[in-house]
């Protein structure tokens, strides 16, 4: 199959005949063979009822309904998962996202050899009090994640090779920085395509300012987790042991200064009357802790499946038996062994 295109939806029952309509023509036009995968995020409008009409009338538009909205990314993730296309369109369902785009993305994918392609919405029909705060996001994001190519992070319409998305987690909010997690898997190939985006027809947007803090947020964490997800001692061990040591230099000299004061005969004061003292024995404490953290962080990861998973793309493996003639290589090989070879030459052939 060429191309699976999942769209997540909430309360979009308007506009999604027509959005069904245009996909389908896109697709007839340029030959592609193709799935629709409409993931209903527990809407309370009649979009569960409508994707099961479009499925009547186009077996290939697909529908997978949630019991309760539960946001973009988990609807993102599910489609992920289920489509079976070798490239994979996400767009969003409020026909503000044109169709009209997936011919030229599907070829930067399979010709020009992106892993990724993201639209750039350059030109938006969107307030002031939205496009503003939008810039800033993206221009940090663009900062911390290191891909500097990219101007619009959260643009829902997006290509992927296949690999991609059967290699990424999509959970929380964590939709707006799929190229970042991609990056984090190891495909860097990341490209950007300036796109046509269309005023709102139907409804209004699901989404408040609360989405920019929670954004930067979520991009605090995924910048974490990409630097020290292992290796948590790192950065906790780090930052307590320079706690600590500042801590103790301090008291040191507290104590130094009143030992200083009583030889030279000089005033002084007791040790625990300097503010100083308690500052540092502050200091020390905090290190202790951050220290403790880091090192519990490093006993769970230790026990955890992914301190060593690590994504291979391609495996060459010497042995003897490539010396072997064929037919003297399939005798020699044990029960059981034969089916799985013929099923794995099967795969490739696909």
């Amino acid at each position: 199959m060429d191309i699976s295109v999942v769209v997540p939806l909430f309360n979009e029952a308007e506009s999604l005949p027509e959005l069904a309509q245009w996909i389908e023509r896109v697709m007839d036009e340029n030959g592609y063979s193709y799935e629709v995968l409409f993931i209903n995020d527990g809407s309370t409008d009649d979009s569960w009822q409508v994707i099961k009409r479009l499925h009547q009338a186009n077996p290939r538009m697909k529908g997978v309904a949630f019991r309760r909205n539960y946001g973009k990314s988990p609807a993102l993730n599910t489609g992920f998962d289920r489509a079976q296309g070798n490239v994979i369109i996400t767009m969003d369902a409020d026909l503000q996202d044109s169709p009209d785009e997936i011919p030229a993305l599907y070829k930067m994918i399979t010709q020009d050899g992106y892993d990724l392609v993201s639209g750039w919405k350059k030109k938006r029909y969107d307030p002031l009090s939205k496009t503003i705060p939008t810039k800033l996001f993206n221009a940090t994001a663009r900062r911390v994640s290191g891909i500097h190519n990219l101007h619009d992070f959260n643009c829902g319409l997006k290509a992927y090779r296949r690999e991609v998305v059967k290699h990424i987690e999509v959970y929380g909010d964590m939709h707006r920085y799929v190229p970042y997690l991609a990056k984090i898997a190891g495909f860097t190939r990341i490209g950007e395509k300036e796109v046509k985006h269309q005023a709102r027809k139907y409804g209004e947007t699901k989404f408040g300012l609360d989405r920019f803090v929670n954004g930067y947020l979520d991009l605090l964490t995924l910048w974490f987790q990409a630097k020290f997800g292992v290796k948590p001692m790192h950065f906790f061990g780090l930052l307590g042991s320079l706690m600590f040591l500042l801590g103790f230099i301090a008291v040191i000299v507290v104590g130094a200064l009143k030992l200083y004061n009583m030889h030279s005969g000089h005033s002084y004061r007791l040790v625990t009357e300097s503010p100083y003292f308690y500052l540092a024995l502050t200091s020390m404490l905090l290190g202790t802790q951050l220290f403790l953290t880091g090192f519990l962080g490093e006993l769970i990861i230790r026990h955890s499946n992914d301190r060593n998973h690590y994504e291979i793309g391609e495996e060459i493996i010497n042995d003897d038996t490539a010396a072997l003639p064929p037919r003297q290589l399939e005798r020699d090989l044990p029960v059981g062994v034969e089916e799985k070879k013929t099923n794995v030459a099967s795969v490739n052939a696909q």
